[in-house]
Order: structure tokens, then sequence, then C-alpha cells
């Protein structure tokens, strides 16, 4: 989440007035992530989450994204729920972007991660997964394979400002994933964003989901290979940590059993994952917006991952025996 576009009070107040949620009393700024405009609404009814809709994300797809979290909330997962306006739409328009309100969640994002929430992460994880089978729609992962081709070719010898060599590196782990990459796994709807500002906690309990907007129709596993990248390294020195991703798996397999495919598939998707995270954050480091009220990530974080999963063999180095 980041702050692009601003709102004067009037354009605000008149889009507010398309939905039945009371009248604006503030409106406050989230300053993580980095991909729409978030806000927290404040109306003298209750709080609610704005997204405006900028970048990566195409304007024909959004209705996917309503209609998921509908969906997913529907059969018990506790996400946002779009508001419906009062002329049935969940997206309307304000300063000429698209924008939608939708319910806000209680609890927070935690700033240490320990094993119990890697544990329920993996159960939380498997259940949505099996909601998502009831849904209707797809979409194509725009960042898979093909999508990285596509970034590897607007970043280039850029890549290069980023650490001494990377460009070549990029090159070689991008053909070599890819000759590996599985033809054949479980899929479904995933998340495909799980990272711990998207997962909110109340003390040990998973209180939600939050931010689906990279949701996509990709392998199972896939999204373990994402989780383990991103909750399974230590903050602070990025060395990996076997036990918590040992956690997170089994509270995976315990809601949905993987395959033996799956587990093998396993380190060379913690390896796509951590080329597509690079990748995204390469291109961002490279193509700051000065004016945007968003911290950048590091992209050096995912290099080192990327190696770390470049020498794993096997599924029981990520500490998983069962």
């Amino acid at each position: 989440m980041a702050v692009y576009t601003r709102l004067t009070d009037k354009q605000l107040a008149d889009f507010v007035s398309l939905y039945d949620i009371g009248k604006v009393e503030k409106l406050v700024d989230i300053e993580g992530g980095i991909e729409n405009t978030n806000y927290f609404l404040y109306t003298d009814r209750n709080v609610y989450l704005l997204t405006i809709y900028e970048k990566r994300v195409n304007p024909e797809q959004l209705p996917f994204f309503m209609n998921l979290m509908t969906h997913l909330r529907s059969n018990g997962l506790n996400c946002p729920l779009p508001v419906v306006a009062k002329n049935g739409k969940t997206l309307n328009e304000v300063n000429g972007k698209i924008a939608s309100i939708t319910t806000f969640l209680s609890g927070q994002a935690v700033k240490h991660i320990r094993m119990e929430h890697c544990y329920e992460l993996g159960k939380a994880m498997a259940q949505m997964h099996k909601m998502g089978m009831s849904f209707p729609q797809s979409r194509k992962n725009d960042l898979s394979t093909d999508g990285w081709a596509k970034l590897i070719a607007k970043i280039g010898k850029s890549a290069n400002f980023v650490s001494e060599g990377l460009a070549d590196e990029i090159a070689y782990e991008y053909e070599d994933i890819v000759s590996k990459w599985p033809k054949d796994l479980p899929k479904g709807i995933i998340h495909a964003d799980l990272f711990p500002d998207n997962v909110f906690f109340q003390e040990k309990n998973l209180s939600g989901i939050i931010d689906f907007y990279f949701a996509c129709t990709d392998y199972f596993v896939y999204e373990l290979a994402i989780c383990i990248n991103c909750w399974c390294f230590e903050q602070d020195t990025w060395e990996f940590n076997a036990t918590k991703a040992n956690y997170l798996l089994t509270g995976y397999n315990k809601v949905r059993p993987l395959s033996g495919k799956e587990k093998e598939a396993l380190p060379i998707l913690c390896r796509g994952a951590a080329l597509r995270f690079l990748l995204t954050r390469t291109y961002d480091y490279l193509n700051r917006d000065p004016n945007a009220l968003v911290k950048v990530k590091d992209p050096n974080e995912y290099i080192r991952k990327l190696r770390f999963h470049h020498y794993v063999k096997s599924y029981f180095e990520y500490g998983y025996f069962s």
C-alpha cells in the first residue's frame, strides 16, 4: 500500500456520497507497499479502506478481484468485503481514476514473525485455496515466467546499478528456472502476494488477509514458495529459518495435504518466487517516483534469497520431513 494520488475535500466528499456509508470525518494515509494509493477512510458510521488503483493493476481485471473477495468472504475467509455503491457498483471513479471502498479488518501485521504465525498462515492459506476451488472465474498470473521475461527486458543492464554483475546473474537464473519449471501441478486461485504486511493477527490468531490485487490462477504450492521467501528468512539477517518453514508447511498440510509432485517442485518454485520479487523490486528501485509517499524495498534481500534457493536440491532442506 502507498499514496500516489491526493484528493481534494470536494473530490472525496463527492465520491463517498456515492455510497451509503455516512459522512467523511477524516482520511489517513497508508504508507506501506508499492502498488496502489490507499487510505483509511473514517466516516461517522465506521472505518473503511479507500483504494485508488495505480500502476500494474489492469482496470479490466478489477471486477475479478472484487468478485473474489466477495466470494471468499461469503465462504468464511476474513478478508475485506467490497462495499456496493448506490449505483450497484463496487468500482467507481474519483479524480479520473478507478477506486473502491472495502470494509476494514481488525488486527495488525506482525513485526516479529514467530513459528506460530507461520503455522496459522499455513492453515489459513490452505483454507483459502480450498474456498477458491468453487470460484467460477480465473485470471492468468501476469507475473509468472512470461511476465519475468518482460521485466528482464525492461531492466536490462541497469540491474548492474543495484549489484555488480546482476544483469548476467538474472539472465542465467531465468533461463535455468524456466527450463525446470513444473508443467502439471494442482492449481487454482492463489493470493500471490502474502507478505507479512498483508496478513493481520490479533495476538497469536490470524484475523484476516488483505490486498488481493495480485490474485490469480496458479499452482497452489507456488503460493507456499512465495511465503517461504517472505516469512521464513530472518528479517534482519535474511538467513533461512528451517523451523519457520516447517511450521508453515505443517500448517498447510494439515488442511490440504501436499502431493509428492508438489513437494518435489518446491525448490524450483521457491527459486522462481525469489526471482519474481527480485525483478519487481529491481524495476521499482530503478524507476522510483520521487513524489510518491512510499519506501522502495531493497532488491538485495532477494539477491540473497535467490542464491540460497539456487543450491537447494530437496524439499527436506526446507525443514519439512512429512
